[in-house]
């Protein structure tokens, strides 16, 4: 059996980022975002959650990646009125929560929510984009041994150490 080296780092407080992953590889799952405006949807997702521009069909398609598997597509189209209650979620690492809330807020003012820790230990933000696509900035935490999260887990069979 061949061992898969995930692109995630391994959760700690003070974990580093990946670069972006610039090869070509069959897209494992990715969303599709229309968007009325092809460059401010572009420029958002750029400078705003750290993904970089793979290739743009000027007209038809800008791909964007952060990490390797994190790819989305831009096409035209008319966005929905709202954002739809799903959710894209990315993965990130701690120290990269709190950079993208102040760019995407700097870029686009009250479009995020959080950060917030939730009870499968990770730390999440949410930002609208401005072509309405809901996506959750979410950080894995290192889990506490002593912890609740811990506790169930070991009752499932992983193997947590003790404090």
């Amino acid at each position: 059996m061949t061992e898969f080296k995930s692109p995630v780092p391994i959760p700690a407080l003070d974990a580093q980022a990946p670069e972006p992953y610039r090869e070509i590889y069959g897209m494992p799952m990715f969303p599709k975002c229309p968007t009325a405006d092809m460059e401010g949807s572009r420029a958002f997702w750029t400078e705003g959650l750290g993904f970089i521009d793979l290739f743009t069909v000027p007209g038809n398609v800008t791909h964007l990646r952060r990490w390797a598997f994190q790819d989305v597509l831009l096409v035209p189209g008319t966005p929905p009125a709202e954002a739809p209650p799903m959710s894209v979620y990315v993965t990130c690492v701690l120290g990269q929560i709190e950079e993208v809330r102040e760019r995407c807020e700097r870029l686009v003012p009250g479009c995020t929510e959080g950060p917030s820790e939730t009870p499968w230990n990770s730390t999440e933000l949410t930002v609208i984009t401005p072509e309405r696509t809901r996506v959750v900035m979410t950080a894995a935490r290192p889990i506490d041994p002593r912890s609740e999260l811990a506790a169930a887990m070991r009752e499932q069979g992983f193997q947590i150490q003790e404090a």
